[in-house]
């Protein structure tokens, strides 16, 4: 994988939710969860309604996110644009619903 320049903003994080937190708070449905690897923040993907994940780093600027749906456990740089290598995978915080 490629070299990311935001590698350092990576950490151990706790999930902030059991699936997207926007999402559970207005009761919209997602496809796929992303976790925030600088604040543990837990959104949804690109592909779902209301992209809560990009949102997030839109607002905060955390550039570095997980996939979060079991088994997947890969990192995404929003600024390089590339995939990320991650020192580890965040532990699932209980099961996490499937939406769509």
């Amino acid at each position: 994988m490629n070299a990311c320049s935001h590698s350092s903003t990576i950490h151990d994080v706790t999930p902030s939710a059991r699936g997207c937190e926007e999402c559970l708070r207005i009761g919209s449905p997602w496809v796929h969860l992303r976790i925030c690897r600088s604040c543990g923040h837990v959104g949804c993907c690109d592909d779902s309604p209301h992209r809560h994940a990009r949102a997030h780093f839109h607002s905060s600027g955390h550039p570095i996110i997980e996939g979060y749906d079991p088994p997947e456990g890969w990192g995404w740089c929003y600024i390089d644009d590339i995939e990320v290598d991650l020192p580890d995978q965040t532990p699932q915080w209980g099961p996490i619903p499937r939406y769509i």
